[in-house]
C-alpha cells in the first residue's frame, strides 16, 4: 500500500478564514493514522481534501508516487480517480438499496464484470462478517451492522488508502469499543494505508500508530499514541488529551548545571515543589510556568498517614466532592485555594488529606496562560491566562 504526503496544506474559506493553515505530514505505508482534535479544528477538511472532495487553496498532496493535488501547477486529480476508499459518519448508505446492491454501485461505476462483482462483493462482506445478510435493507440492520457494510463498500473495489471520518460515532459506547477493536483487526490484517479522523481522544490512542493533534486550523503535534499522552508538546495539547490539573508557579531553583530537578513555587503560596530537570524547558530562576499533572499521578492519603512523606512533593488539601466513575473514584480538592483534581480507588475519602505526586509526573510550561482553576479568585488576584 503506498503512504500519503501532505506538505504545507492550507484551505482558506473566503479572504481570512483558514479552516486548515500550513499543514504537514507524512503517513507512512500501512500505517493508522488518527487526526484528532475538538470540532471546527480541520481534521475533516484536511481529510476532504485527500480524499478529492474540496479543493485546497495551497499546497501538495501525493498518494504513493502520483502527486493527486498541487496548487502551483494547477494539478488536482478528480476524487473518483485517486482510488481511495471513504466511510463518512453518517455511513451514506443508499436505504432503497440492499447490502449488496449498496456495494455493487461503486464495482459497476468502474465497469467491473459480473463475475468479478459477485467475487469482490462476497470477499467483502465475509471480511466484515455480513456474509448472510447481503439481502437485507439498511434499515434492517443495527448501527453496528451498518458501520461495517460502510466500510465494506469501501473496501470493496480494492483502494489505495481508506480515509475514515468519525465513522463510530454514532454508535453506543459499548458497541464503540467492540467496533473499534474490530476495525483495528481489519485494517492490520488488511495493512492498508489510513488516515482516521475524530475528536474521541480515547478512540484515537486505542486505534492509531500516529496522532495528530490538531486546533485552529494547525498541527500542534505528531508522535505514537503514548508519547502525546505523557508528553504533550503544548498546553493547549495537554488540555485536550485526557484529564490534566494546572497549577501556576514560579522557578526557584532550575535543574541548571548538572541538577536533575527544577524547584517551583505555587503562586500565592509557600508551597514547593520538585520536579524532573528534563521537563523545564530551560527555565530561569524567577519565570513563571505552569505545572501539568494528571489526576491518575496523585496519590490521596490521610493528613496524619506517614505514607507519601518521603515524596519530594506533597501538600495539604481539602476534599470538596467526590463522584464514582466505576473504575475509581473522582476527588475534587481545595489545594492551596486551587482546585486539583484526583483519581483513588478508596471510597469514601473526605475532609483534610495530603497529595503526593513523584517529579516525573509533571511537566512544566513557560508561562501562565491556562486558567488553572483558581477557587473564588477575584479578577485582580487570578492568574493571568485565557481558558484551555
Amino acid at each position: 500500500m503506498p503512504r500519503i504526503i501532505v506538505e504545507n496544506l492550507t484551505r482558506t474559506y473566503g479572504r481570512a478564514n483558514k479552516a486548515v493553515d500550513n499543514v504537514s505530514f507524512i503517513v507512512e505505508d500501512g500505517e493508522l493514522f488518527t487526526l484528532v482534535g475538538p470540532s471546527g479544528c480541520g481534521k475533516t477538511t484536511t481529510l476532504s481534501c485527500i480524499a478529492g472532495l474540496d479543493n485546497p487553496t495551497e499546497g501538495t498532496i501525493s498518494i504513493g508516487e502520483r502527486e493527486v493535488f498541487n496548487s502551483r501547477t494547477n494539478t488536482h486529480v478528480p476524487c473518483e480517480e485517486r482510488n481511495v476508499g471513504m466511510v463518512f459518519q453518517t455511513y451514506a448508505l443508499w436505504p432503497h438499496m440492499t447490502v449488496r446492491q449498496n456495494l455493487e454501485v461503486a464495482l459497476k461505476l468502474r465497469k467491473v464484470s459480473a463475475a468479478d462483482r459477485k467475487r469482490k462483493i462476497d470477499d467483502a462482506l465475509d471480511m466484515v462478517d455480513l456474509s448472510k445478510l447481503g439481502a437485507r435493507y439498511p434499515h434492517e440492520l443495527s448501527g453496528g451492522q451498518q458501520q461495517r457494510v460502510a466500510l465494506a463498500r469501501a473496501l470493496v473495489y480494492s483502494p489505495s488508502v481508506l480515509l475514515l471520518d468519525e465513522p463510530l460515532s454514532n454508535l453506543d459506547a459499548k458497541l464503540r469499543l467492540q467496533a473499534r477493536s474490530w476495525l483495528k483487526s481489519v485494517q492490520r490484517e488488511l495493512g492498508i494505508t489510513t488516515i482516521y479522523v475524530t475528536h474521541d481522544q480515547d478512540e484515537a490512542l486505542a486505534l492509531s500508530d500516529t496522532v495528530a493533534v490538531m486546533s485552529g486550523g494547525h498541527m500542534l503535534q505528531k508522535a505514537p499514541p503514548e508519547t502525546v499522552y505523557k508528553k504533550p508538546a503544548s498546553q493547549d495539547v495537554a488540555a485536550f488529551i485526557g484529564r490534566m490539573n494546572f497549577l501556576p508557579a514560579r522557578v526557584v531553583e532550575p535543574g541548571a548545571g548538572g541538577k536533575s530537578l527544577t524547584t517551583v513555587q505555587l503562586v500565592g503560596t509557600d508551597d514547593r515543589f520538585q520536579i524532573d530537570a528534563a521537563n523545564d524547558h530551560g527555565l530561569s530562576v524567577g519565570d513563571e510556568v505552569t505545572m501539568a499533572f494528571r489526576p491518575e499521578d496523585v496519590a490521596l492519603v490521610h493528613s496524619d498517614a506517614t505514607a507519601g512523606a518521603d515524596m519530594p512533593n506533597h501538600i495539604e488539601g481539602t476534599i470538596k466532592a467526590s463522584t464514582f466513575a466505576g473504575a475509581c473514584y473522582e476527588y475534587h480538592l481545595d489545594v492551596g485555594g486551587y482546585e486539583v483534581e484526583a483519581f483513588d480507588r478508596a471510597q469514601g475519602l473526605s475532609g483534610r488529606c495530603k497529595i503526593t505526586f513523584g517529579p516525573q509526573s509533571v511537566l512544566l510550561y513557560p508561562g501562565i496562560s491556562i486558567a488553572t482553576g483558581k477557587i473564588d479568585a477575584s479578577a485582580s488576584d487570578a492568574p493571568a491566562g485565557v481558558p484551555a
